[in-house]
């Protein structure tokens, strides 16, 4: 496994960490202290999990796991993955901060700032994903399909 990879997978468990943290605290202030919670709480909670640990696990994974790029392959670009998932990163971490406030405090520019990140992160998956495409490819599978074999 190399090193981009390993970033990809080691931080989709810290926002595993940050999110399952984030439901403990959900649980407690609900069932414990009866404050409760509101619903960007729950959406920052939801959206770490599912974004942040979920997806970033399948980048890293598919980025593990797919053939290496042919030499002719002018989409895929090692440096564009790391810009992506530092984009994606980064992107995810202010998110999750950004709904934290806004589930206490009501502030305009917290929830431009939440748009604004959301489109960072669908901009990092679209770019990660149209880097990746060429190597999402056949690699002697299709040798044994002609022969009849099936899967």
């Amino acid at each position: 496994m190399f090193t981009t990879v390993r970033y990809f997978v080691k931080t989709s468990l810290a926002f595993l960490v940050i999110g399952i943290l984030a439901g403990l605290h959900m649980s407690i202030s609900k069932y414990v202290s009866e404050i409760g919670y509101t619903q960007e709480f729950v959406s920052a909670h939801t959206h770490i999990i599912l974004v942040g640990s979920v997806m970033m696990m399948i980048m890293g994974v598919a980025l593990w796991f797919f053939p290496r790029a042919e030499k002719s392959d002018k989409k895929y670009n090692p440096d564009l993955i790391w810009v992506t998932y530092w984009m994606i990163t980064i992107a995810t971490a202010l998110r999750f901060v950004m709904q934290i406030i806004a589930s206490y405090f009501y502030i305009s520019w917290v929830n431009i700032a939440v748009a604004v990140f959301s489109s960072f992160q669908v901009l990092a998956m679209i770019l990660f994903f149209y880097s990746m495409w060429g190597r999402i490819r056949a690699v002697g599978s299709q040798h044994r399909e002609a022969k009849g074999e099936r899967f």
